[in-house]
C-alpha cells in the first residue's frame, strides 16, 4: 500500500522525495490500515459477552455518539452523529459497546444508509432486543470540498426495528428524546 501512495503522489505531479513527502506514503498506508480497521473485527468480539441481567424493559438511549466514516464512492470522509435507541428484553448491553458497534461498521468503505442499517440490525439480532431505532446525521465531505460543494448540507438517515416500527409511540418518543421530529 505504501509504494501505491508514493506512485499517487508522484501521478498528481508531486515530489514523493521531497522534505516534507518523504514518509506521507507509510503515514497514509498507516492511517488507512486504522480507517478500515473494522473489517478485521466480528460483532461478538466486539461485545465481548457484556450482556447484563434487566429487570425492566424501559428505553435505553445513547446519543451523539461520533463517528468518522469514508464513503465508498470517493474514499473522502463523512463525519457525524449516531443516536441508537433499544428496548431490552431480559438484557442490556454494556454501554460502551454500543459505541463500538458503531466503530466497527463505520471504520469500511461505507455509505451512510448502509451504515445505519448495519448498526440497526446488529443490535437487534445481538442484544435480543424487542426493538432498536438508529439514526445518523453526517456531514459528507464528497459533498462539501468537491461536486456540488454544499457546505451547510447534512444527511440524516434511520433505521427501525421491532416495536420501534411497529408501534408510532415508541418510535415518537425515542425520535423526540433524541431531539428530531421526523
Amino acid at each position: 500500500m505504501e509504494n501505491l501512495f508514493y506512485n499517487l503522489l508522484k501521478k498528481i505531479g508531486e515530489d514523493p522525495e521531497r522534505e516534507g513527502l518523504k514518509d506521507t506514503p507509510k503515514r497514509v498506508e498507516e492511517s488507512y490500515q486504522f480507517l478500515t480497521q473494522g473489517y478485521h473485527q466480528n460483532i461478538d468480539e466486539v461485545l465481548n459477552g457484556a450482556f447484563f441481567d434487566a429487570e425492566d424493559s424501559h428505553m435505553v438511549i445513547v446519543k451523539d455518539i461520533e463517528l468518522y466514516s469514508l464513503c465508498e464512492h470517493h474514499m473522502l470522509p463523512f463525519i457525524g452523529k449516531c443516536h441508537i435507541g433499544y428496548i431490552p428484553n431480559k438484557k442490556v448491553v454494556g454501554v460502551s459497546k454500543l459505541a463500538r458497534v458503531v466503530d466497527m461498521y463505520s471504520r469500511r468503505l461505507q455509505i451512510q444508509e448502509r451504515l445505519t442499517e448495519q448498526i440497526a440490525h446488529a443490535i437487534m439480532e445481538k442484544v435480543g432486543a424487542q426493538g432498536v431505532g438508529v439514526v445518523i446525521e453526517a456531514q459528507h465531505l464528497c459533498m462539501m470540498m468537491r461536486g456540488v460543494e454544499k457546505q451547510n448540507s447534512k444527511m440524516i438517515t434511520s433505521s427501525m426495528h421491532g416495536i420501534f416500527r411497529s408501534q408510532m409511540a415508541t418510535r415518537s418518543e425515542f425520535l423526540q428524546l433524541i431531539g428530531t421530529t421526523g
